[in-house]
């Protein structure tokens, strides 16, 4: 049997091109999802298609006590666990004004406190096992900032923090920390402004738009998850991707200046787009 492996955010994107990744090398996955019946219809169509396995599980990652019993629940099915990503998180974008206090808890409550408690159910029972590894998704958005992703910002530069001061702290245990900060990737979470039970800010409906412009052509999730994969297998502390995601993150520290008048320029261009095209979805 390959390694035992939980995938928060797990019925689509990047979470599910991980979760993909690992099963067809062997691995037992479960794909875990606010949208359970999207992660036990993924693992139907993964079940007899490789040599892993692939489960399904209902999870809201907000709920610390549900994280912590799937956690528990796996490791005494399987014996172990080796691999906790926690993964799932929402996009929020706009500008500041447009959102409001409501928004920041949401995308703080599932970007931040849903990798804690994620950290919180696992890192105790690796450090018992001896053995593990945690593996959080950020964003490059965690390593550069980009206005109008003001609160997404936030939280991914939170989880980059928490996962390389953990890393530290862990590597004497056994344990160890990997975070990933991927460019714009091609995922749905482009397509949806925020959460929709929340007030829509003008941005919404062009964040796609926005990131195809600012990077020339979006990532291939696939691709990602091999490089995740890769990264995690080699115990790199960051994985940053693709190539032109590393390059901004080298000009931020060698010139933030220099990035600042950029993204600057792509403000100014999506408050253009937004108010000269008040039709569009989102406005």
């Amino acid at each position: 049997m390959g390694k035992v492996a939980i995938v928060t955010g797990g019925a689509a994107g990047i979470g599910l091109a991980l979760g993909t990744a690992m099963f067809r090398r062997g691995d037992v996955v479960v794909l875990a999802d606010i949208d359970g019946a999207g992660a036990e219809r993924e693992a139907t169509r993964l079940t007899g298609k490789g040599p892993g396995v692939a489960q399904a599980a209902h999870l809201d990652v907000r709920d610390a006590a549900a994280v912590a019993d799937l956690v528990h629940r796996t490791a005494d099915e399987h014996g172990r666990l080796d691999i906790m990503v926690n993964n799932a998180g929402i996009g929020v974008g706009g500008e500041l004004q447009e959102l409001t206090v409501a928004h920041w808890d949401r995308v703080i409550d599932v970007n931040l406190r849903g990798v804690v408690h994620g950290v919180m159910a696992a890192y105790p029972l690796m450090i018992a096992q001896r053995s593990g590894h945690i593996v959080n998704t950020a964003s490059l958005a965690g390593l550069v900032p980009f206005g109008l992703l003001t609160p997404y910002v936030t939280t991914k530069h939170a989880v980059v923090g928490l996962s390389l001061a953990l890393r530290q702290e862990a590597a004497p245990k056994g344990v160890r920390v990997t975070v990933a900060c991927p460019g714009f990737t091609d995922t749905a979470i482009l397509d949806k402004g925020g959460p929709e039970d929340l007030p829509q800010a003008r941005l919404a409906g062009h964040v796609r738009m926005l990131a195809e412009r600012q990077t020339g052509g979006l990532y291939d999730v696939e691709r990602l998850a091999r490089d995740i994969l890769r990264g995690v297998d080699r115990n790199e502390a960051m994985v940053v991707a693709p190539a032109s995601a590393r390059a901004t993150w080298r000009l931020q520290r060698l010139s933030p200046p220099v990035v600042g008048r950029v993204a600057a320029r792509q403000i100014a261009w999506a408050r253009r787009l937004t108010e000269t095209r008040p039709d569009e979805p989102g406005s």
